[in-house]
Order: structure tokens, then sequence, then C-alpha cells
């Protein structure tokens, strides 16, 4: 039991958690250096290794640092950022089929920042700004409509689905209206691409994540409280109404800065979490290992983007949204069985 020091806040660390996350640690590492490696030029995982501490040699040092070390950063930190709101969004409303990019968060932010892509909506915010209040706003507009004296994740799955279909339709609407190169570049990011990340892409992420992981951390006991249910949990004593706000929240920007940064990369924040619940066989949310296996899913899944067919660079969308759409079916088909969400 960890507890926060002047806090009532605490953490039941377990056994089998732990050595879970150092193993999925492990491979997000090795994913990380492979996708720093892979490319028209392939580079020996020991050069790359030394480049990154000592800097290499010229043309090392240029291919490693400028060229793909920012890309792999975003696909690190994106990854980490959908898997631990995929959590959050599942565990909140005790759903699995509950992520950002199903109910409609992940929509919200997508369409801001298509907006400010093709019509320069919110300009000088810059484009992250505006996605994460596109994702904030749809996260609100969810709750509102959900709240009849209360909320239950069945409802704020179902009127989430209808915002996300309200965003697609305001999407398609503006990629008809704007020109041929602006709506080839939308269509790109929308499909979720690490293409042409740069340096630019890390600060944001990183800023936005130094924010938002210490919040998730100290709201993680409500999370587990809440997973019990409204009544139980307001004997525990939890102010549920401001938990799960607050949780909605964190969850909805974890999702919004990961949009903003590389597109709505499908499926990530949706099969993380449940890959993370299986390995680690608790019956709480395993926000570590959650983000940690997202990580690992945008990592693997660019490399794969980049190699899987000669000379052709597929967005990293295509690939998580070819290997999550399966994934999806069965969590559809095994909610129908157990009776979950109705």
């Amino acid at each position: 039991m960890i507890r926060l020091p002047g806090t009532r806040a605490c953490w039941l660390v377990r056994p089998r958690a732990m050595v879970v996350s150092l193993l999925l640690a492990a491979v997000v590492a090795a994913a990380f250096l492979l996708a720093v490696a892979v490319g028209e030029l392939d580079l020996p995982l020991s050069d790359v290794a030394a480049a990154l501490v000592t800097g290499g040699d010229d043309v090392t040092g240029l291919v490693v640092h400028d060229l793909r070390l920012p890309r792999a950063l975003v696909g690190l930190l994106v990854g980490a950022a959908f898997g631990v709101s995929g959590a959050v969004f599942q565990s909140l409303t005790r759903n699995p089929l509950a992520s950002p990019d199903v109910i409609g968060v992940s929509a919200g932010a997508g369409t801001a920042a298509t907006a400010g892509l093709l019509i320069g909506a919110g300009a000088g915010l810059g484009l992250q700004t505006v996605a994460l209040l596109g994702g904030l706003g749809s996260a609100l507009l969810i709750y509102l409509l959900a709240y009849h004296g209360g909320t239950s994740g069945f409802r704020i799955v179902l009127v989430g689905i209808g915002v996300a279909a309200l965003c697609g339709s305001v999407t398609t609407y503006l990629l008809l209206r704007a020109g041929v190169y602006q709506a080839q570049q939308a269509l790109m990011w929308l499909t979720g691409s690490l293409n042409a990340r740069g340096w630019e892409h890390v600060g944001p992420l990183v800023v936005g994540l130094a924010v938002l992981a210490p919040a998730v951390a100290v709201l993680a006991p409500w999370l587990s409280g809440l997973q019990l249910g409204d009544t139980p949990a307001q004997a525990l004593g939890l102010p549920v109404h401001r938990a799960r706000v607050a949780l909605l929240a964190v969850a909805a920007a974890l999702a919004s800065i990961g949009t903003a940064a590389a597109g709505p990369v499908a499926f990530v924040a949706l099969i993380s979490p449940q890959i993370a619940v299986r390995l680690v066989g608790a019956p709480g949310p395993a926000l570590v290992s959650s983000g940690l296996v997202g990580s690992a899913v945008v990592l693997l899944g660019d490399v794969l983007a980049r190699e899987a067919l000669p000379g052709v660079e597929l967005p990293v969308g295509v690939v998580t949204g070819v290997l999550g759409a399966p994934v999806l079916l069965w969590l559809l088909g095994r909610a129908n069985r157990s009776g979950v969400g109705g």
C-alpha cells in the first residue's frame, strides 16, 4: 500500500502488476529503439543506442536526433495518453466498449482540429489547443446529455456514440467544402499518422502529460471506488458527482492531446486497457499497464506501417484500425453474451 503524504489518496500495489509493468516497459523500450532504427536507412540497434547516448557520427546523429527520435517520442507519448484515457473511460463507465474514439471525445477533438486546419478556426491558439478544447467540449456535451439525476456508463456510451456521429458529419462537411490539397492533408491527419512529426509536436505532449499524469494518479483511488457503483461509493464517502466530472475531464484531456499530436489513432484507447487488464489479472483499473500497452501498440504499429508495403508509408491509424477492428467485434460479442451494456 502506497499513501500520498498529507492526503487520503492511497494505492494498492500488486506484485503481478509490478512485474507486468516492468516487462511491458522493456517491450516499450525495445519498440522505441526499433522505431528509431527502421526506415529508408536501416540502422543497427547498437548504433541507435550509441547515438542516443553520445550523439553518434554526423549521418547517424542527423537521422536519429532530427528525423526519427521526435517521431518515436510522439508515438510513445500518444500511445500512453490514449491507453490511460481508455482505461479511465472503461473503468468509469464499467463498460469495455467505452473509449474516447468510440464515444465521441476523439471525434470532437478531430472536428475542432479539422476546422482549425481547413477554415482557420481558433487561429492563434495552435492546433493542439484547438483540439484540446474540442475534446473537452465534446466530453462536456456528452456528460450534460447523459445526465439525468445522475449518470450511468450505458447512457454515457449511447450518448457518446451519437455525439461521435454528429462530429463525424461536421468533419465530412468541412472536408467537402475544402480544397483538394487541404482535404488530403486533413484526411491523412484524421486517419492517425506519425508522418512528419517533429520536435514541435513533442513539447506540448510532454507539458500536457506532465500536468495530467499526476492528476490521474491523485484521482485513481476515486476511480477504484466508483467501479463499485454509485451507492457503495457514496457509502465509502466518495464525492461521486465531483469525482466523475474530474475523471471525465482528465480522460478527455488525455485523449485530446493525443489526437492533436497524431490524429485519432483508431482503437488504441479501446484495446490497450483490455490487454492490460488481462495481463495484470486484477479487477481494478490497470492505468500504468494500459499506458505502456498503448505506447507499444502505437510504436510497433508505426514500424509495421512503414515496413509492410515496400515503398509505401502507411498512416499508423490504418494498422491499428486493421488490428483493432477484430478486437472490437470480439468485445461486442462478449458483451452480448454477458449482458454488458444492456
